[in-house]
C-alpha cells in the first residue's frame, strides 16, 4: 500500500508552510502575548482553509501539522478542528458560512475535569478563543449542543502556560436558545477527528523544537568543537527523533483510519494523542537542555514552542489518560 502524499497534499503543505514562513514568524507570536488582535491578520490568510473543517481528516491533520509548527495563534484551529466537524455533524445552517471563513467559532465542552466527556455543567472549561470567535457550540449531556453567538455568555480567561492559544471558561446556564439533539456515536466521531488534529498539530510544535535543537547543536561551540558532536546530545537528539517520526505516523494512521471509518479508528486516535503527546514532552525537555542557559531566557523563541507543547499535551487528555482510553478499549 502506498502512504506517499498525493500531488494535491504535497500542494497542500507547501502552501502551508509558505504561508506560515511569511505570515506567522516568532515576532508575532510574542506580540500575539499582549495583544490577541494580531491574530486576525493570520486569519485573513488562513479563512480560505477554513473548509478543510469538512475535508478528509488526512488533510486537515497535514495543515494543522504546520501551524503547530509556527504556533499560530488565533480562531483557525477551533473553528476548521473543532467547530465546523460539529456543525458537520448536526446538518447545522452555519456550517457553509463556516466552510467558506465567513463565520468563526469553538467548542464548549469539557467541565470541571477539563476532560471532553459529555456533562450536564453550566460552566465549561478550556474553550479555545471564546472571546475572539463569533459563534461557541455548548455541548451538554445527551448529548445536545446549544450553537450561540459568543456575544450571548459569560467568559472568564483562563491563564495557562502557553500564550498562544488562550483558553477560557464559559458560562452559558441564562441562554434560552433551543438545544439540538445529537447522536451519541456522531459525538464521538467529532471529538476523535478533533483529537487526531490536534495530535497532528503536537508533531508540528514537537518537529520545530527537535530542528532548532540540532541547529543550535551545530552551531554551539565547546572546546573547540560543535556540541553535536558529543555522543551525549547525538545519542539525546537521536532519540527525541525517533520520538517524534513514531507521533508522526501515528498522528498520519489516525487520520486514514478516521477517513476509511475503520473499526480501529478510536484506538488509533488514542495511540496518536499518547504519542504526540509523548514526543512534545520530550522535544520540549531535550531542546531546553541542548540550548543550555539560553534556552531558559525569555529573548530565546525556544519556550514559545516549548508552552505550546506542555500546554496541548494536557488539552483533550494526557498521554496517561489517552493509556487508560486504550486499555479500556483494549481488555473491556
Amino acid at each position: 500500500m502506498d502512504f506517499s502524499l498525493s500531488d494535491d497534499q504535497v500542494l497542500l503543505r507547501d502552501t502551508a508552510r509558505a504561508i506560515f514562513a511569511k505570515e506567522c514568524p516568532p515576532a508575532l507570536v510574542r506580540e500575539h502575548i499582549d495583544d490577541p488582535t494580531v491574530a486576525d491578520g493570520l486569519w485573513q490568510q488562513l479563512k480560505d482553509f477554513a473548509a478543510l473543517g469538512d475535508a478528509p481528516c488526512s488533510d486537515l491533520c497535514l495543515f494543522v501539522d504546520e501551524t503547530g509548527y509556527v504556533a499560530a495563534p488565533g480562531v483557525f484551529f477551533p473553528t476548521a478542528a473543532m467547530f465546523a466537524p460539529l456543525l458537520a455533524a448536526l446538518d447545522h445552517e452555519l456550517l457553509p458560512s463556516v466552510l467558506a471563513g465567513e463565520a468563526t467559532g469553538t467548542v464548549a465542552a469539557a467541565g470541571a475535569d477539563g476532560h471532553f466527556t459529555l456533562n450536564a455543567e453550566p460552566v465549561k472549561t478550556f474553550v479555545a478563543e471564546a472571546d475572539r470567535v463569533n459563534w461557541i457550540a455548548v455541548v451538554d449531556a445527551g448529548p445536545s449542543v446549544r450553537v450561540l453567538p459568543a456575544s450571548d455568555v459569560k467568559t472568564r480567561r483562563t491563564r495557562m502556560v502557553d500564550f498562544s492559544r488562550r483558553h477560557f471558561e464559559v458560562d452559558a446556564s441564562d441562554s434560552k436558545v433551543a438545544a439540538i439533539s445529537l447522536d451519541a456515536a456522531a459525538w464521538d466521531a467529532v471529538v476523535a477527528r478533533t483529537t487526531a488534529a490536534l495530535a497532528s498539530e503536537m508533531v508540528g510544535t514537537s518537529r520545530r523544537l527537535l530542528e532548532m535543537a540540532i541547529a543550535y547543536a551545530k552551531e554551539r561551540y565547546q572546546f573547540d568543537v560543535p556540541i553535536g558532536s558529543f555522543q551525549a546530545i547525538q545519542h539525546r537528539l537521536a532519540e527525541c527523533s525517533l520520538a517524534v517520526e513514531r507521533a508522526t505516523a501515528a498522528a498520519q494512521y489516525a487520520s486514514m483510519t478516521l477517513d476509511a471509518d475503520d473499526s480501529e479508528r478510536f484506538r488509533a486516535v488514542h495511540v496518536a494523542k499518547a504519542a504526540a503527546g509523548t514526543a512534545a514532552m520530550r522535544a520540549a525537555k531535550d531542546a531546553i537542555q541542548v540550548h543550555g542557559g539560553i534556552g531558559y531566557t525569555w529573548e530565546h523563541d525556544l519556550h514559545l514552542y516549548m508552552r505550546r507543547a506542555i500546554a496541548s499535551e494536557h488539552w483533550l487528555g494526557t498521554t496517561s489518560w489517552h493509556h487508560d482510553r486504550l486499555a479500556e478499549l483494549l481488555f473491556t
